[in-house]
């Protein structure tokens, strides 16, 4: 069986738990009072982070967007956006630009071609 966003799903959660346990609201709380407490925080936190955070190793997309599909869309928003800005101002612009490009995969530990093979 493949699963082909498991990659990404597996990258974005390395970050995830970088980014909390770097979070400056654990390091002031001191960590969690009671499990409620820590339940309270993840919620707040995991919402954040998979809704609005946008991230660099997916083209400054969501985690939502890209498990739900809309990656696709959003960039092609941004880059009629970002059409329009340098048609009304090309002097602000080295170049025209493009927006950040989607990967075709992203890995934590890249599995060996043997192993891919196997899988697919």
């Amino acid at each position: 069986m493949r699963f082909p966003m498991l990659q990404v799903i597996a990258t974005m959660m390395e970050g995830c738990c970088v980014a909390m346990a770097r979070s400056s609201v654990l390091g002031c709380r001191g960590g969690p009072a009671d499990l409620a407490d820590a339940r309270a925080f993840c919620e707040q936190f995991f919402s954040f982070y998979n809704h609005e955070h946008r991230h660099s190793g997916i083209g400054l997309h969501t985690p939502a967007s890209v498990h739900h599909g809309t990656a696709v869309q959003v960039r092609a928003h941004r880059a009629v956006t970002l059409d329009a800005a340098y048609a009304a101002h090309p002097d602000r612009f080295r170049r025209p630009p493009v927006p950040p490009r989607l990967p075709a995969a992203a890995w934590i530990n890249q599995p060996s071609r043997e192993a891919l093979i196997q899988n697919n």
